[in-house]
């Protein structure tokens, strides 16, 4: 850790992108705490900014960019000194760029370098720009716990990085190769939550299916992977309910499967991209899995845990895809039937091997197959949404709803979102609650309680 510094400097971070910034946020804010520096309640209070960053699609790298113009104009109205940064994986992918146009950025910090950050912003404070974006295939900040602020969830990272070089993503080159953090500080942090209140966790990775870790590799000491991890999570927190965050469809085990089925605790809700029902397409990705190797891992789910919701992600227009292409991925839905799904036209990406092939998909049948994916999308979602209706769920109770506020909205274990009457204010957060569905669209369900 740095050195303390003697600064009444505060910080205010703006996070763009997945939950694995989200949770990296949280560990560049007790980084900065630890250092000596302090957190602000809001932008204005803030004379440092740092944008934490996301740069899978274009899209999310113009939405950056175009929030660096809006604070430009705000911080040069400004009669005291500040300091902005962007860290992350934009700052990783575009590194120089970022400091030579863009006068008002200071450091460029990409994911494996949050500890230099307390220097870095310190450097900035005497007209010093700094850029640090060196890849550490060792980093895993596992002696950091994150600054976590929501008493009632978690996301806790258990691995970083990427081996698998799927043609269209940029994050093997942001955030570079995989690394898994030790098993038991896993456990323990967890259990310490558990201890803190904390009621559901959430185990992230680029890939959770493929964490591996063992102190000292040998043909006595196995390495442990993730099934053994989350079965010994469910084992040692059984009032936690646990979910995890992404898997790779090529490692997605029995084992695993029968993991889930096994513990009450362990979420019955998976999300497994498939990206495309075009076996061609599949193949152009690198994805290293047939639709029909997909389709037998979506029977082996439900044939083990039968409520178990699946959601998905789906790239649409991908280069040279033709209409039967997309046609597979609409019949795969159809078999499927996602409880919901991310869906996403195409974006080339430079460094990328899609980023070479010719972006032959025009823009406007782009958006027209994407939206057509949404509309099926949206009618697989409501039909499977109403079969819920008249059944009981537990869910656990988060937070007002944003419409109501005599309304709350809870999560049942397979990621659905409850509106439920709370204007007795008979339930607090963190609560489990049993509630009967009455109503459904689309994106939510409404219950009342039991």
């Amino acid at each position: 850790m740095n050195e303390k510094q003697n600064t009444k400097h505060k910080l205010y971070i703006e996070t763009f992108g997945c939950q694995m910034n989200l949770s990296d946020t949280q560990i560049v804010q007790s980084i900065m705490l630890d250092a000596g520096y302090l957190l602000a309640s809001s932008l204005d209070d803030a004379d440092i900014i740092l944008l934490n960053t996301c740069s899978v699609r274009d899209n999310a790298e113009e939405k950056i960019h175009n929030r660096i113009e809006t604070l430009f104009h705000l911080l040069k109205k400004r009669k005291t000194k500040n300091v902005l940064g962007v860290i992350g994986c934009m700052a990783e992918r575009l590194q120089n760029n970022l400091l030579s146009s863009n006068q008002i950025i200071s450091i460029v910090v990409g994911p494996d370098e949050y500890r230099k950050l307390p220097e870095l912003i310190k450097l900035a404070f005497d007209d010093e720009k700094n850029i640090a974006v060196n890849l550490n295939s060792a980093e895993t900040y596992n002696d950091i716990i994150p600054l976590r602020t929501n008493e009632i969830s978690a996301w806790l990272s258990i691995m970083r990085g990427c081996n698998n070089f799927c043609s269209y993503c940029v994050v093997p080159f942001t955030r570079g190769r995989e690394r898994s953090r030790p098993f038991e500080t896993i456990i323990n942090e967890v259990q310490q939550l558990a201890k803190n209140g904390v009621k559901e966790v959430t185990l992230l990775g680029q890939n959770v299916n493929s964490y591996s870790y063992s102190s000292d590799i040998s043909e006595n000491n196995s390495p442990k992977k993730f099934p053994q991890l989350i079965e010994e999570i469910a084992k040692k927190t059984p009032d936690m309910r646990i979910r995890f965050l992404t898997s790779h469809p090529m490692n997605l085990s029995l084992e695993l499967v029968e993991v889930i089925a096994k513990y009450e605790n362990i979420c019955n809700y998976i999300h497994l991209p498939v990206q495309s029902g075009s076996n061609r397409i599949l193949d152009l990705m690198n994805r290293k899995y047939t639709a029909e190797h997909y389709l037998d891992l979506i029977n082996l789910l439900k044939n083990h845990i039968p409520t178990c919701a699946i959601s998905t992600d789906i790239i649409a227009g991908y280069p040279s895809e033709k209409i039967e292409d997309h046609h597979a991925t609409l019949d795969l839905m159809r078999e499927v039937r996602y409880s919901n799904a991310f869906m996403f036209r195409y974006s080339p990406r430079e460094g990328t091997k899609a980023f070479s092939e010719n972006d032959d998909v025009p823009e406007a049948e782009k958006i027209r197959r994407l939206n057509e994916i949404i509309d099926l999308q949206n009618k697989i979602s409501l039909e499977e949404n109403q079969k819920d209706i008249g059944l009981d769920f537990e869910i656990l109770v988060e937070n007002p709803s944003k419409k109501n506020p005599k309304e709350w909205q809870g999560k049942t274990k397979t990621a659905k979102s409850v509106i439920f009457d709370n204007s007795e204010a008979t339930y607090k957060s963190g609560d489990l609650l049993t509630v009967k569905i009455i109503k459904a669209t689309s994106a939510t369900l409404f219950g009342e309680r039991i």
